[in-house]
């Protein structure tokens, strides 16, 4: 699979984007609630693309943890994939 690149669905109301692990593209999605809830708690204007985008890093790193873990793709990240262990 080729990389393409993030972008919201709005039937889903997901953003869809992959992630390189490996020589592997890993397709992956986080719903624009998730986005909200964990990055902009208290914006009522917030974008889930830009949201997504501000926070690739912490999000594509959750996917890797969910491969890890032994996930099958697509992996749909939720809330609790994004805190950090205390």
């Amino acid at each position: 699979m080729s990389q393409q690149a993030p972008f919201f669905h709005a039937d889903s109301g997901t953003v869809r984007f992959w992630t390189l692990i490996g020589d592997d593209w890993v397709g992956a999605s986080i719903s624009k609630e998730t986005l909200h809830y964990v990055f902009n708690r208290d914006k009522s204007d917030d974008q889930p693309l830009p949201t997504y985008l501000a926070h690739a890093a912490a999000i594509e790193a959750a996917v890797r943890r969910r491969i890890a873990g032994g996930s099958y793709q697509p992996v749909i990240l939720r809330e609790p994939d994004l805190r950090l262990p205390a």
